[in-house]
């Protein structure tokens, strides 16, 4: 088995996949990348299945050492990225060397990065995930953020069809110097919520603060008012915006709670989910109020370029230039032309 070996792990690098949704009635975080769009664009451009594993990694890289050949993809946020000390861009798949060494370096613009590698990471997975929850020691590598020496598993590749055909745009990203507009669906407790509380959760403006992680990224701004009726608990979501008892919103991601006792009135749009992740510490945001049946269309357009991908690498493998398990075969082709 051939493997990675973390030379420097950044900050809060973990292994990550599509999480295990289906144990939260166990009482278990979903876990899992919480820039899913994100994670799986890294997956397709080196031909993985969408829930293959990958590594996450949040404002400053992992520098990585591969002791075999295989295929590699960033994508999420801007890294200053460099392979063997040559600039490395994103958002495409690029041939990797026994001995190579990867050093992903801090966030210019967005928060969280991907990488994934052919044949996804093979850690054992734990209640069918591979994804790593920190504060349950579970499942990743030894349920931790990677450490220098650590070594990660992974498989040997050396040929793969539609190679040059595997690239795709940067993903949207928030700007520092603007307000992110973040759309919202209407919460299981919005009627809770005053109609004066209601408008000022969309009028005003609020900032990611320091608090912020793979839980939940608590906001500052405008003090909401919280609803006098009592709740024992009830399930949360991925985007679930709580309001506990000072006012100040929460949004809550892959590793929240199964269950919470704070009024949830709001839940932002699936299609915003992987953008409002990327902000950083300091982004301000604005909130917009749209209905079910708009989220379920932008999602499907957002959804649309990744679609067209898949279709991309079907069909390159018969178009030029042909990947690197076609260019022989494409030689001894024109030799018996010829």
């Amino acid at each position: 088995m051939a493997y990675l070996q973390i030379l420097k792990p950044g900050i809060q690098t973990t292994v990550q996949d599509a999480g295990r949704p289906q144990h939260q009635r166990d009482g278990f975080p979903e876990s899992g990348s919480i820039d899913q769009g994100a994670a799986r664009v890294a997956n397709l451009l080196v031909g993985n299945a969408e829930q293959a594993a990958v590594l996450e990694f949040s404002l400053l890289g992992p520098t990585i050492e591969f002791s075999a050949p295989t295929f590699i993809a960033l994508t999420g946020a801007e890294f200053a990225t460099d392979l063997n000390g040559e600039p490395l861009a994103a958002n495409r798949c690029w041939q990797v060397q026994a001995g190579d060494v990867l050093t992903i370096g801090n966030a210019t613009k967005g928060r969280v990065g991907y990488l994934a590698v052919a044949g996804g990471i093979q850690t054992q997975p734990v209640l069918g995930s591979r994804s790593t929850t920190m504060r349950l020691h579970l499942g990743g590598l030894n349920g931790q953020a990677l450490a220098a020496g650590d070594l990660l598993p992974v498989k040997r590749q050396v040929v793969l069809p539609s190679y040059f055909h595997r690239h795709l745009p940067a993903e949207r990203l928030p700007e520092q110097a603007t307000p992110a507009e973040i759309r919202l669906l209407k919460g299981p407790q919005w009627d809770w919520f005053d109609k004066a509380t209601q408008t000022a959760l969309v009028d005003s403006e609020y900032e990611i603060s320091n608090q912020a992680d793979r839980m939940g990224y608590r906001l500052t701004g405008p003090k909401l008012t919280v609803p006098e009726r009592s709740l024992l608990s009830t399930a949360t979501v991925r985007g679930a915006l709580q309001v506990p008892a000072n006012g100040q919103p929460i949004v809550l991601l892959a590793d929240r709670q199964t269950t919470g006792g704070y009024p949830i009135i709001a839940v932002v749009a699936t299609v915003d989910l992987g953008y409002f992740a990327q902000c950083q510490p300091g982004q301000k945001v604005r909130f917009k109020l749209i209905d079910l049946p708009t989220a379920q269309t932008l999602l499907a357009d957002v959804r649309q370029p990744l679609d067209e991908l898949e279709q991309t690498v079907i069909t390159g493998k018969y178009k030029p230039p042909y990947g690197i398990s076609r260019v022989a075969s494409q030689r001894i082709a024109r030799l018996f032309e010829d």
